[in-house]
């Protein structure tokens, strides 16, 4: 990409809102009583898990393929994804009547795999990380004509994501803090657009995995930076690279961005079912992870959590319940 598309206003994101809510439900906002009384502070979880992808992403997907859908239809869609973004794609596909062709690395789990194929969607596997399998995906489009849509790069995807954090303005008005985590960069990049928009002391705290920080890196030092590694099980944070799109829209305006590891992800896993009965991919927990790590610094502020995906293999959820 070599110059940034515009970047969504908090106009762009109402009007996305119109489109995608004919297709998606509105999501919870929960109060979660025994993580507040655990950190000390208000948590409440944004609940992305009940959408009909089980993640976040399906926001932008419908949102894209919407404003696209004739081409999409007539030359089909392509893209690359570790399982959420090709999730929002292929379902957002079905939705119109496009076939979508997702090419994913080796190693993403079977439960996303065959979610895929379940929406219809024709699964490539190629690489061992992310970027490989992305840049198949851009050689299968030109190659056969198709639709490609950058899982990070793509402005259109932005104005639906966001939605989620207009839904959690309006439900929870006196927020605090909006922790997101940082994988591509969509949904920390809705954060900034509606809550700086809403009210510039509203404070949004990045998350990524101390083994795929390339987006970290990038911020810290006003540059891209590229890892090339994601060494994480948090699939759905596992890129090796940042990505020029969402970078220019958060570098100045997100105010931290913390590093979590994967045992304290994988707590956060755990402790989000045990306590409060929600389901998560380590991704998804990502941002508890990071509120448990700097909850001295969230005393006393109402908190949300993106809890934004929970699309978790079952055997490393039996896995992670059988630890003590």
């Amino acid at each position: 990409m070599d110059k940034p598309g515009p970047i969504p206003t908090l106009r762009d994101v109402y009007r996305a809102r119109k489109i995608i809510s004919r297709y998606l439900p509105r999501t919870p906002l929960v109060y979660a009583g025994k993580l507040s009384k655990m950190l000390g502070t208000d948590i409440y979880l944004k609940l992305e898990t009940v959408l009909p992808t089980k993640a976040f992403k399906v926001r932008g997907g419908v949102h894209f393929v919407y404003m696209k859908q004739e081409e999409a239809v007539k030359y089909g869609l392509v893209t690359a994804s570790t399982g959420n973004h090709g999730q929002s794609i292929a379902y957002a596909a079905s939705l119109f009547g496009a076939q979508a062709t997702i090419v994913v690395p080796r190693g993403v789990p079977k439960v996303k795999i065959e979610a895929l194929k379940d929406l219809g969607a024709r699964v490539v596997e190629y690489g061992s990380i992310f970027e490989e399998a992305r840049e198949y995906a851009e050689k299968l489009a030109k190659e056969k004509g198709m639709l490609y849509v950058h899982p990070a790069n793509e402005p259109l995807l932005y104005p639906g994501v966001a939605t989620m954090h207009l839904e959690n303005i309006e439900d929870l008005p006196d927020l605090d803090v909006i922790v997101n985590p940082i994988g591509g960069g969509s949904g920390a990049s809705g954060a900034v657009i509606v809550a700086k928009s809403a009210d510039p002391r509203i404070e949004v705290i990045g998350v990524q995995a101390e083994g795929a920080k390339s987006f970290y890196l990038s911020w810290k030092s006003g540059r891209l930076v590229s890892t090339g590694k994601a060494d994480t099980i948090a699939e759905g944070l596992a890129t090796a690279q940042t990505y020029q799109y969402p970078f220019t829209i958060l570098k100045d305006r997100i105010d931290d961005i913390v590093l979590v590891n994967d045992d304290e992800i994988l707590r956060a896993v755990k402790l989000l079912l045990e306590m409060e009965r929600v389901v998560a991919e380590p991704s998804g927990a990502a941002a508890l992870a990071a509120a448990m790590k700097i909850r001295d610094r969230l005393r006393g502020k109402k908190v949300v959590v993106m809890v934004t995906g929970a699309n978790i293999d079952p055997e490393l959820l039996s896995k992670i319940l059988s630890q003590k």
